[in-house]
This record gives C-alpha cells, sequence and structure tokens, in this order.
C-alpha cells in the first residue's frame, strides 16, 4: 500500500498513505493491538458534532479564523455522518483517557480540512480549548443521549403498542395462571401480556430519567476542571451549538470535576439498561414457556414459525427470537458489571476507563433497542393463543377449588382438589359429590372468568 512519514512531538512515524490520520494514530495503532475492538461508530460520530461544536464556539468567540473554523466545521460533519468510519481504527483498549481516539479524530479533520494554502493543525486549531480529558467524557454523554432518544426510547414505545395491541385481543381468553411453575388461579392473557407492557413502559421511564445527567456536558473542564486554555463562556457557545445540530437540550456540567474525575450518570443510565435487560429476560422466558411443546410443554401459545429448529430432527420449530433476547439480556447484564468497574476507576481529576464505558454503554444501548424490535415485530405481534390447550387445561385445574374456601374451609377444599388431580377429573364434578353445594353454585363459584376479576 506504501506508507509516508508523518511527525509528532515523538519524532517520525510511518503511516499508510492512504491513511487519513497521522503519527499519533498510527503509534496507538502499533500499541494496541489488543482485542480488534474499534470504538463504536456512533462514538465517532458524535465526536464529529463535538468537533463541530467546538469551532463554531471558538469562531464565535473570535479565537480562530472563519476560514479555519469553517473547513474543520465541514470536515467534522462528515465525520458525523458516518463518511469515514474506516479512518478510526483506534483499538478500545487503549490508554484509559481516550486519548488515542480524540488524537484520531483530531488528525482526520485536520488532514481533511487542510486544503491548498489552507493548514489546519490538530492540537492548535481542531483541539482548540479542548482536551481529550473534557472531549471524551462529554462524547460518552453525548452518543448515549443520542442513541436512546433515536433508537431506544422509540423501540421501546414499539414493543409496548404490540404488547398492548395483543393483550386486547386476548381479554376474552382465560387460562391458567402459574406460581412456581405449577398450576394457579385463572388469569387472562390480556392481563398477563398487560403486565409485560406495564415493565418495558417503567423500563422506559426508568431509562428517560437518566436524561437530563447524561445532558449535562464536561466539555469545558479540558485538563483537570479548570478550564485552562479555554476562552471564558466556551462550554455554554459550545452546548449552544450542540444544541442546534442535535435538537437535544445539552447544557454544560454545573462541576467540571464532577463530570471529568467521576462517571456516575453512565453507571446510572447502564443500571437502567440492566433493570431493562432483567424485565426483558422475564419476558423472553415466559414467551419460551408458554411455546413449549407442541405436544409435551405448556402450549399456551404458538411463536410466528421462522426457520428450521434442529440439524438432525425434521420439524422442528425453536422459539428464536425470545432466545436471542434472553442473550442480549445477559450480555446487557455483563456490560452493566463492566462499566460498574470501570465508573469506580476515576482517580482523583480523571476516570481512566473511559473507552470501554463507551463500549459496554453504546453496546448495551444498541443491543436493547435492537432487540425490542424484533421481540415485539417478529414474535409477540404474530403470537397466537392456543384457545383449545387453555381451555382444556382450565377445566382440569384442581386449583380453581380456591374459589370455595369461604364456603368450604381449606381442608376440604385441598381433599377435593388432590382427588380431582388424582381422578384426573373436573372439580366441579368432585365438588358436586363432596361440598353439599348445588351445581348451580358450583358453576357460578367456579367460572374461570369470573375469578380473573373480569365480571
Amino acid at each position: 500500500m506504501g506508507h509516508r512519514i508523518e511527525h509528532d512531538s515523538m519524532g517520525p512515524v510511518k503511516v499508510p498513505s492512504d491513511a487519513f490520520y497521522g503519527a499519533q494514530t498510527q503509534r496507538a495503532i502499533d500499541n494496541f493491538p489488543v482485542s480488534g475492538l474499534r470504538m463504536p461508530a456512533a462514538f465517532i460520530h458524535a465526536l464529529g458534532l463535538i468537533k463541530a461544536s467546538c469551532a463554531a464556539a471558538n469562531l464565535e468567540l473570535k479565537q480562530i479564523d472563519a476560514k479555519r473554523a469553517h473547513a474543520i466545521i465541514t470536515a467534522a460533519t462528515e465525520i458525523a455522518e458516518g463518511r469515514h468510519d474506516k479512518q478510526f481504527p483506534v483499538d478500545v483498549y487503549q490508554t484509559g483517557s481516550g486519548t488515542s481516539t480524540n488524537m484520531n479524530v483530531n488528525e482526520v479533520i485536520a488532514r481533511l480540512a487542510s486544503k491548498g494554502k489552507l493548514e489546519v493543525h490538530p492540537n492548535d486549531h481542531v483541539n482548540m480549548g479542548q482536551s481529550s480529558n473534557d472531549v471524551i467524557p462529554t462524547a460518552i454523554h453525548v452518543s448515549a443521549a443520542l442513541r436512546i432518544e433515536f433508537e431506544l426510547l422509540p423501540a421501546l414505545e414499539r414493543l409496548t403498542a404490540v404488547m398492548e395491541k395483543k393483550a386486547k385481543e386476548g381479554r376474552q381468553v382465560v387460562k391458567t395462571g402459574r406460581t412456581h411453575l405449577m398450576d394457579a388461579m385463572p388469569v387472562t392473557f390480556a392481563q398477563e401480556i398487560g403486565g409485560w407492557a406495564r415493565q418495558i413502559r417503567n423500563g422506559k421511564r426508568r431509562v428517560k430519567s437518566v436524561m437530563p445527567r447524561l445532558m449535562e456536558l464536561a466539555q469545558g473542564g479540558t485538563a483537570v476542571g479548570t478550564g485552562v486554555n479555554a476562552t471564558p463562556g466556551f462550554s455554554e457557545a459550545f452546548c449552544a451549538h450542540l444544541r442546534r445540530l442535535t435538537k437535544l437540550a445539552f447544557r454544560p456540567k454545573k462541576d467540571f470535576f464532577e463530570g471529568m474525575g467521576a462517571q456516575d450518570a453512565a453507571v446510572e443510565a447502564s443500571g437502567q439498561l440492566r433493570t431493562l435487560a432483567v424485565s426483558l429476560m422475564k419476558i423472553s422466558n415466559d414467551l419460551r414457556w408458554m411455546n413449549s411443546g407442541p405436544l409435551a410443554g405448556l402450549g399456551d401459545i404458538v411463536l410466528p414459525a421462522l426457520q428450521p429448529g434442529s440439524s438432525i430432527m425434521p420439524g422442528k420449530v425453536n422459539p428464536v427470537i425470545p432466545e436471542s433476547t434472553a442473550m442480549v439480556c445477559a450480555q446487557v447484564m455483563g456490560n452493566d458489571q463492566t462499566i460498574a468497574v470501570a465508573g469506580q476507576s476515576g482517580n482523583f481529576q480523571l476516570n481512566v476507563m473511559l473507552p470501554v464505558i463507551a463500549y459496554n454503554l453504546l453496546w448495551s444501548i444498541g443491543l436493547l433497542a435492537n432487540s425490542s424490535r424484533l421481540l415485539g415485530d417478529k414474535a409477540i405481534a404474530g403470537m397466537q393463543f392456543n384457545t383449545e390447550r387453555v381451555n382444556e387445561t382450565l377445566a382440569m385445574n384442581p386449583i380453581l377449588v380456591t374459589s370455595l374456601n369461604r364456603r368450604i374451609g381449606y381442608d376440604l377444599g385441598a381433599k377435593i382438589a388432590k382427588q380431582a388431580f388424582v381422578e384426573k377429573r373436573p372439580v366441579l364434578d368432585v365438588a358436586a359429590e363432596h361440598s353439599g353445594l348445588g351445581v348451580a353454585e358450583l358453576r357460578k363459584l367456579l367460572d374461570p372468568r369470573k375469578l380473573t376479576g373480569k365480571r
């Protein structure tokens, strides 16, 4: 491919001739051949927005000439639009401040902006009034807020809408409830699925509740939180320009020391994602159990058949979407643990695990957004109620005898339930023999629909 020689403060470095980045990026590539994992595209795009807003703020504050500022804004906007994603190869497991990625972006912007006689320096111009120590924490907040607002929250809203529609379809269908995986009092499908929908709506509220903290940005704190080399008013001007670009209400941190030395908002956001993952895991496992069979399982529902389920057993179809979602949830829970450990790794004025926080937080957001859409569209939307099966099992459910407790007492009720189970007979028939109650009254007391609370 050929190489060219680039220079930084440590001397010359060979860089691929077609690379837009320079010496500092190449040193990071050479120093960190760790995982092959790159910083997420959403994070790089957020850095493009940040660099464009910084240049606009510096122009507004008369710290940079118009030609350089506009050239930087144009180049940074191209990065924000994803037009140069291949130019950001630095490994996630790099310097803990993310300096290598910040300089990667600075160098690419400088090269794109330097045209003709116009020279744009990655440090002096692109990084003007900034430090990696405030840029990277800012990028974590900006990228996470954007993905939550425009990907995760809409996906959760779609999922709840699908659940609520399906719940309405199941208002008239009564089934056996289950506690401890054992038969319990009856419920309707609407009640069961409505509980799932409420879980997701609450999860959406929890995720949304962290947004005000993510909207607070450390940009302007520079090296240690004191704002050295940043012009007075820079942080406010930067946030104003970023608000115009993103349509989100970003504002300066009230305390830059908190925003750079800690990553509590990112840890909080991850915790809310973990709670959402717990909800989705519960729902996915309910779907798997309810779909189990078709002969030897519960068979309450039939999920859409999406693909062959076995390489050796013809005709087998598995609940692949709930299984996929459950794996996503396990990954998100693991990511949260990583973020928690990384979050406490703030040493004095800087957290030094910023890249791994960014990577795992954005990964979790993306996973949950995608899985929520798939769970709704490919599993729940096409789910069918197996009314014949649920009616059959409901009629034989010995736990229905619970509704007779006030009339015949717990002990006699237990005797009737056990006999009904052993003899495989409906509770109503056995109760008619032993309770002293008439069949008409028993039919009323044992009506499964009334026992769900629906009249």
